[in-house]
């Protein structure tokens, strides 16, 4: 069966500080739960900040380094979700419920795609 990685994309300078509304881990809690025993989810986690990563660099025969926080970039990853689904329809369902759960007035943005297999 396919895997997918779905990375969920968001604006580390909009969600600075948001609080999550009442309610809103229990429901996740719920859709979590759900994909789970679905048999979909494989694993799942929220990213640090980017002020506390590094991103790596090759460019010109050179390795360069950077570190976070960084500025230059509008929509960062802030989780991931790796699941096994029969096919991209499911998985981008999936994806559709997690972004449903989020408040209305949030911009989130999930880009689902399939694990190349070996």
């Amino acid at each position: 069966m396919p895997r997918f990685l779905s990375m969920i994309r968001i604006d580390e300078n909009e969600m600075a500080g948001a609080e999550f509304p009442e309610g809103f881990d229990e429901r996740m809690g719920s859709l979590l739960e759900e994909i789970t025993k679905a048999g979909v989810m494989l694993d799942t986690a929220g990213l640090m900040p980017t002020s506390q990563g590094t991103r790596v660099s090759w460019s010109g025969g050179k390795v360069s380094y950077t570190d976070g926080p960084f500025t230059e970039t509008k929509e960062v990853v802030g989780g991931y979700a790796l699941m096994q689904c029969k096919d991209m329809p499911e998985a981008v369902e999936w994806a559709r419920r997690f972004l449903e759960v989020h408040p209305a007035d949030w911009s989130v943005t999930c880009e689902v795609r399939e694990i190349q297999a070996d």
